[in-house]
């Protein structure tokens, strides 16, 4: 049996939060290696070659969130769509679908405004 649209908008949503987890755990990796580089202060080519290269992939980073959280956003007002319109007499979805929609919802949320 094919996934609902349920089950579609929730994992849709649920991947987007974990990318989002992950640019954010890359951003500080990256913010340490600058440090490390700025500490560890050799003056040599190389270094300040490479130190210009962790800053450009920093900004590079950050760019890439505020489309990031358009993408959450929509997928979270999709979701609640699919929810609202799941609730009719047909309804297609069990509790453990809607449940883990709610989920993904409540995760979607955090995540927003913890960028915000």
């Amino acid at each position: 049996m094919a996934p609902s649209a349920l089950a579609i908008a929730t994992s849709s949503l649920n991947r987007l939060v974990k990318e989002e987890k992950s640019y954010h755990a890359e951003l500080e990796q990256q913010k340490a290696r600058i440090t490390k580089l700025e500490q560890s202060g050799s003056g040599d080519e190389n270094a300040e070659f490479t130190l210009r290269q962790e800053r450009r992939a920093l900004e590079e980073t950050k760019a890439i969130f505020p489309k990031l959280r358009e993408k959450i956003q929509e997928a979270h007002d999709r979701l609640e769509h699919v929810i609202e319109q799941d609730k009719g007499p047909g309804d297609q979805s069990t509790p453990e679908d809607i449940t883990k929609a709610k989920e993904a919802i409540a995760a979607a949320k955090t995540a927003l405004r913890e960028t915000a």
